[in-house]
């Protein structure tokens, strides 16, 4: 996908518009799948493997997926997800600040604001203690599972008439709210005994970016093969964990693109900062901090540093990811 968004608003637009695509039909990558009757036969072990195998075509893991997702896949386990460690350490967090005007450059083909890079401002430190943070943003059918059991009242709005195609029950699920998001992390902590949340945006960020705070999860420079964002082409969710090579350095998968991801942070200026009166804040006022960037949106949204949030409209894929409180140990 092209854009030429440069001084547009992107809050007028119509999604399509946003999204850098014509008002016409335009042909999306994963309807050109080849891979799909020569997958579909295997059993749901291989076909896990097959998904997060970086040596296969990106065409041959979608299928992959898809053929997992109608057997079952035995990697979404809603009442234990997997959850992987991140050792406490010191978290290079943010952006310096001489480096807004090249990113505001580079990411104002895509309608980007200046504004809107100044909030990653300034560079600073900050010592994490140790925590689990979930390997997949959580699923559909996982949050399924969540709305049969506790008939919570919210249905994710990207549901036709309150379902979700089964071939996407290992897609992460999204259009919800931080309000539902926080219901799911506290259900699950009282049918299973234990202490999911929401990561904090700077938990989020240590575990995307690294002690060394790179741009992406896996590393500096910008790779379209690692995540799906609209330079990828699919114009729709994918299996989770069907972009390892956007692994992060904890193990995470999906932290850049595929959807976004509500963090338990309520949007404030960092240390040393002030308060950035950009549209967001203009129109909410305190809102929930999101991270990572989606499918529908252009990669400047999948640095690991950029702070967004919950625009009232569908092009905002809003999802989320679990972290786990871990006992305190001599490592925090």
């Amino acid at each position: 996908m092209h854009a030429n968004l440069v001084d547009a608003d992107i809050s007028s637009l119509t999604d399509r518009a946003a999204m850098g695509l014509p008002e016409g039909y335009v042909e999306p990558r994963a309807e050109r799948l080849d891979h799909f009757a020569h997958v579909a036969s295997h059993p749901p072990a291989q076909l896990a493997d097959l998904v997060e195998d970086a040596s296969l075509r990106l065409e041959h893991r979608l299928a992959a997926g898809t053929a997992l997702a109608l057997a079952g896949d035995p990697r979404i386990r809603w009442d234990a997800p997997k959850m992987l460690h991140v050792p406490a350490g010191r978290a290079l967090l943010g952006t310096p600040d001489s480096e807004v005007d090249a990113l505001h450059a580079d990411a104002a083909q895509f309608g980007v604001q200046r504004s809107w890079v100044e909030k990653e401002c300034p560079r600073h430190t900050l010592r994490i203690p140790a925590f689990n943070i979930a390997k997949y943003p959580v699923t559909n059918d996982e949050f399924a599972v969540f709305l049969k059991d506790t008939g919570h009242s919210e249905i994710p709005s990207n549901w036709t008439y309150g379902r979700f195609d089964p071939a996407a029950c290992n897609h992460p699920v999204y259009t919800v709210t931080a309000q539902s998001a926080d219901a799911y992390a506290n259900w699950l902590s009282r049918r299973t005994g234990r202490r999911f949340r929401l990561p904090t945006e700077q938990e989020w960020e240590y575990a995307a970016a690294g002690p060394e705070g790179l741009r992406h999860p896996w590393g500096d420079i910008w790779s379209a093969q690692a995540a799906n964002t609209l330079e990828t082409g699919l114009l729709m969710t994918s299996p989770v964990g069907a972009f390892p090579e956007g692994r992060s350095w904890c193990g995470a998968l999906d932290m850049a693109g595929n959807v976004e991801e509500y963090t338990s942070s309520t949007y404030g200026p960092y240390p040393g900062g002030e308060v950035v009166h950009d549209d967001l804040y203009v129109r909410l006022g305190a809102y929930r901090i999101a991270r990572g960037g989606a499918f529908n949106r252009f990669r400047d949204l999948a640095r690991c540093q950029r702070r967004h949030g919950p625009y009232p409209r569908s092009l905002y894929a809003m999802g989320f990811r679990l972290a786990e409180d871990v006992p305190a140990s001599g490592e925090d």
